[in-house]
């Protein structure tokens, strides 16, 4: 069973950046499309990003042009940079495999955005 280990998640102001890693125990990690999810309470979880094995990125509309998906196939990891955070943005943050998630979800990241 795969598991994921969500981190780096925290409290900022608007304006503010996090960058999240999710690391992952699949030892054939490269050959997954990757996506960051986030799930805000009282709504649905969502897919926000994602990062085919070749690479090419697409997002969400509501996160286009802030956040940025990358991975380390070395490090069986995948990363997610965000900029300009919103208070819409708090959410919990957790990453799978995409569009269909796969795998078991890990506990997540808790991200705030709050002044």
């Amino acid at each position: 069973q795969v598991q994921l280990v969500e981190s780096g998640g925290g409290l900022v102001p608007p304006g503010g950046s996090l960058r999240l890693s999710c690391a992952a125990s699949e030892r054939l990690f490269s050959g997954y499309t990757l996506g960051w999810y986030r799930q805000a309470p009282g709504k649905q979880r969502e897919l926000v990003a994602r990062s085919t094995t070749a690479g090419i990125t697409t997002y969400a509309d509501s996160v286009k042009g802030r956040f940025t998906i990358s991975r380390d196939n070395a490090k069986n990891t995948v990363y997610l940079q965000m900029n300009s955070l919103k208070p819409e943005d708090t959410a919990v943050y957790y990453c799978n495999t995409a569009p269909q998630s796969i795998w078991q979800w890990g506990q997540g990241t808790q991200v705030t955005v709050s002044s």
